[in-house]
């Protein structure tokens, strides 16, 4: 099955390219860089060389549609949806990675992106979180990515939603990521000298995954959701570990909380319940596809905590659209994903 990578210099670009290598069903055929149009991409990037006897080659939808069976777009936000509209006009499945699909609501896409570049489409598109939304992908042409905050939260966050566990108004989620989420462009706060040994909140209040996270609470709760939100960098490559504290409607205690996550994700490949008293650690992710979730009770304060960590690139991103991808194909979801951490 002939994929192409559409943005393919970018960190999320680079993983699914790493992906895909080892895929046993999709051959990458095509991949694609504005800047880097022309030139190999061993030459770019020594570690692929030997690896894929490809060129990177401008963006050109009409060019790539006749040659590809399924396309994955790694674009920036509002740049991503052109494409994505010329590719689905030409008949071409595609799993976005940017943002540009994933609001149901136009009015809050503007709230927070600015006008929509392709809003015919937002109603095909589906939130790509296969453990949540596992049988509409299977029958979707166009899977919105989840963001990889929005994925750390959500996972362990959805199940005391869906069951009535906890306040829905008392949420408040603290992430910390490496800098890898912020992809890669010339920024002096990503500089080296000014992250390590270092951590810092940004956006608190007005980061753009915020109302990701609330739709997708909402749809589980069946009600509003809002929620505090604050990411922080932290000095590592990848990883992403998540905190999500939120008010019990009913005592729960730390054995009540466990077996509500064990019910929840018992059947899932890719979420791994923790054993009680364990907590997630991003080293036993890395690189993985594998989001790790854990819970605690604490009866004292009346506070349920939510923990996960995942690797931001892989299960926040490039990992999750393969997995999609492998849905929208009819393929077991697991394909290409089955990686271990690295270790140590």
């Amino acid at each position: 099955m002939r994929v192409a990578v559409v943005g393919a210099s970018g960190y999320t670009g680079l993983e699914l390219v790493r992906i895909l290598l080892r895929h046993p069903i999709f051959e990458l055929v095509a991949v694609t860089s504005e800047q880097r149009a022309g030139q190999a991409v061993g030459d770019a990037f020594p570690a692929l060389r030997g690896q894929l006897d490809l060129s990177f080659e401008a963006a050109d939808a009409m060019s790539l549609a006749p040659k590809v069976d399924l396309a994955f777009t790694a674009l920036p936000h509002t740049v991503s949806a052109p494409t994505v509209r010329a590719l689905r006009a030409a008949g071409v499945p595609v799993a976005d990675l940017s943002a540009d699909f994933r609001l149901r609501s136009l009015d809050r896409y503007r709230t927070w992106y600015g006008e929509h570049p392709a809003p015919d489409l937002l109603e095909t598109a589906v939130y790509g979180i296969p453990e949540l939304h596992r049988e509409a992908l299977r029958s979707t042409e166009l899977a919105a990515v989840a963001g990889c905050y929005p994925t750390s939260a959500l996972l362990p966050l959805v199940p005391f939603l869906r069951g009535g566990w906890i306040e829905p108004a008392s949420v408040v989620i603290d992430s910390k990521s490496g800098i890898s989420g912020a992809g890669r462009k010339a920024d002096p706060d990503l500089l080296f000298a000014e992250l390590d040994e270092n951590c810092m909140a940004y956006k608190v209040g007005e980061h753009r995954h915020a109302p990701e996270i609330e739709q997708e609470a909402g749809a589980a709760a069946g009600t509003e959701v809002c929620v505090t939100f604050v990411p922080h960098l932290i000095p590592t490559t990848r990883g992403i570990a998540t905190s999500v504290f939120a008010t019990p409607r009913r005592r729960l205690t730390a054995a009540d909380a466990h077996a509500v996550l064990e019910e929840a994700y018992a059947d899932e490949r890719f979420v791994r319940v923790l054993p009680a008293g364990a907590t997630p650690s991003l080293a036993s992710v890395r690189g993985t596809n594998f989001c790790d979730v854990a819970v605690f009770s604490d009866e004292r304060t009346q506070t349920l905590v939510l923990l996960s960590a995942l690797d931001n690139l892989v299960k926040g991103a490039s990992g999750q659209a393969v997995q999609c991808a492998n849905l929208m194909r009819g393929l077991p979801e697991e394909l290409g994903l089955l990686e271990v951490a690295l270790l140590p």
